[in-house]
């Protein structure tokens, strides 16, 4: 019960906290990503993930790393997206990785055009005193990418081995 419920609520649990402390701060805490590594080795060693299995997901991660820290290097993404982005393609594998990465893709340009829109208009007086607001409305701000990665990560999630390992009806009892 302890394994489902952690299946259930540690990823999105810390999808979530990722998207909004870069909502907030413009920044993705690293501890935030290792939680997530960290995470995945207990959940997959508790639930017997076998050793091939494993091996592929680190390597959908490893991948994912290098490609996330190019775009990082040519000033695309910050440095908390790219790590962000590959501990969410280790809970993934290659299994689910094109999936989420084309929800990243259209979720990220909608965010993106949506910022820029936003950008236009001034702030209203009342909420210019909010410092979050003010940093995400300023024009040379950066995108809090790890919005959309966030999202698309938690449309992925269900579809998942570690959704679909989860006894609803053995939770539901308790």
């Amino acid at each position: 019960m302890i394994l489902d419920l952690a299946r259930l609520l540690l990823f999105p649990a810390l999808i979530a906290f990722a998207a909004a402390s870069d909502l907030f701060t413009m920044t993705i805490s690293n501890r935030v990503s290792l939680a997530l590594i960290a995470g995945f080795f207990v959940l997959a060693l508790i639930g017997g993930m076998a050793p091939y299995d494993m091996l592929t997901h680190v390597g959908a991660g490893a991948l994912m790393l290098a490609v996330a820290f190019t775009c990082f290097a040519m000033g695309w993404v910050g440095g908390g997206d790219a790590k962000v982005a590959a501990s969410v393609a280790l809970w993934f594998g290659f299994t689910h990785l094109m999936n989420f990465l084309l929800y990243a893709s259209l979720f990220g340009g909608a965010l993106t055009l949506l910022l820029l829109q936003f950008r236009q208009w001034p702030l209203p007086y009342g909420l210019a005193g909010q410092a979050w607001l003010a940093r995400l409305h300023a024009k040379e701000s950066g995108i809090p990418y790890g919005i959309a990665l966030a999202i698309s990560a938690l449309m992925v999630y269900p579809e998942t081995e570690w959704v679909k390992a989860i006894d609803l009806a053995h939770l539901a009892l308790r």
